[in-house]
């Protein structure tokens, strides 16, 4: 039998106090720097503490729960407002109008909270009223800590947190990725591009990790420029902004790709638009495409070639994902990946000459 990890033991690894740890590990605000408790939280996380140990609210629940559909009980769901990452968005507002509906047609009440939080989480809730919590997009370690502490069982749409583990729903974004370049590179395409910041979502690694792979099987090198792997951008004025200035740079230095990979559909309208300005025509000379297929990417001139994500299917998914959670506490913990459609549209073509 494996020994239980304990508090002391992480203090001891650290060189610091056990009550330190306890502090970190509760999940509440206060007693240790952010600095502290993250590496709290990873040091623990490493040596097996929260695989080999159960918070006591969390062992009540960890009998199978039946599903009665003639009661309401309570699902939140947890949309942070970082962005673009709202319920105004026709991304993230689609999955979750996707879980509502599921919820409402299983007879389960929805709560939906998109604001950050100055107090503690549990202050907001009642614990014992809540079925579970789907979380939606990026959501802070030390939120999903106070969670877990809590004992709710929760689920996580498109984002994974290293540290605290948990059932996640994505997109194949690899595979997807994968399908859009050598769709490219089967054109005649060879000097090609992503454009999206890796450090922006996981979602936005797993593509770029699609390209690139794909990009090494055809034997083709990367000579990636590093700005549009990193440019910043709040919304699409400045995104628009970044671009232009990187994307004129490389038509002064007659290095522009004869196709653009856009980590989502945003990104490729904003690169249109900066092409279109700097008198570069889509796709006569330029090849774009997106992901996510946005009702934005059907309006755009030149429509927009991009992977159609069912967003409300992914919100639908998710409650299946957390109501299974529920019915079976002990099952190993899930990664399921949905496939998603290219659509091919106007924004892509042979490169000139080809």
């Amino acid at each position: 039998m494996v020994n239980k990890v304990t508090m002391q033991q992480i203090a001891d690894h650290l060189g610091v106090s056990k009550f330190a740890v306890s502090k970190a590990l509760s999940g509440k605000p206060g007693g240790v720097s952010p600095e502290t408790r993250d590496k709290i939280v990873s040091v623990a996380t490493q040596l097996g503490y929260f695989v080999n140990k159960q918070t006591k609210t969390a062992a009540k629940r960890n009998k199978p729960v039946s599903i009665n559909t003639n009661t309401r009980d309570t699902v939140i769901l947890l949309v942070p407002k970082v962005r673009f990452q709202t319920r105004d968005s026709y991304f993230w507002g689609r999955i979750i109008d996707g879980i509502t509906e599921e919820l409402a047609d299983r007879d389960i009440g929805a709560l939906v909270v998109t604001e950050h939080f100055k107090d503690n989480f549990s202050n907001l809730i009642n614990p014992s009223g809540v079925l579970g919590i789907i979380g939606v997009g990026f959501i802070a370690s030390k939120m999903l800590l106070e969670i877990r502490n809590l004992g709710i069982p929760f689920v996580l749409v498109d984002h994974e947190d290293p540290l605290i583990p948990s059932d996640v729903l994505f997109m194949n974004n690899v595979e997807c990725t994968r399908r859009v370049t050598n769709y490219l590179i089967g054109c005649g395409h060879s000097k090609l591009q992503f454009v999206g910041n890796t450090r922006y979502a996981r979602s936005f690694i797993d593509r770029y990790t699609g390209y690139r792979t794909m990009m090494e099987e055809h034997g083709l090198a990367l000579n990636q420029e590093e700005g549009l792997l990193s440019f910043e951008g709040e919304n699409r004025s400045e995104i628009t902004e970044a671009l232009e200035a990187i994307v004129k740079e490389l038509i002064n230095e007659q290095r522009l790709p004869t196709a653009f990979v856009c980590a989502n559909d945003s990104i490729a309208i904003c690169m249109m638009t900066v092409l279109g300005k700097l008198s570069v025509q889509v796709p006569e000379q330029c090849s774009v495409t997106g992901f996510d297929n946005i009702q934005d990417a059907e309006w755009a001139k030149p429509t927009l070639s991009t992977v159609n994500v069912q967003k409300e299917a992914l919100g639908r998914r998710a409650v299946e994902m957390l109501l299974r959670r529920l019915e079976h506490p002990d099952n190993l913990q899930e990664k399921v990946l949905l496939a998603g459609e290219f659509i091919i549209r106007e924004s892509t073509a042979l490169p000139k000459g080809g």
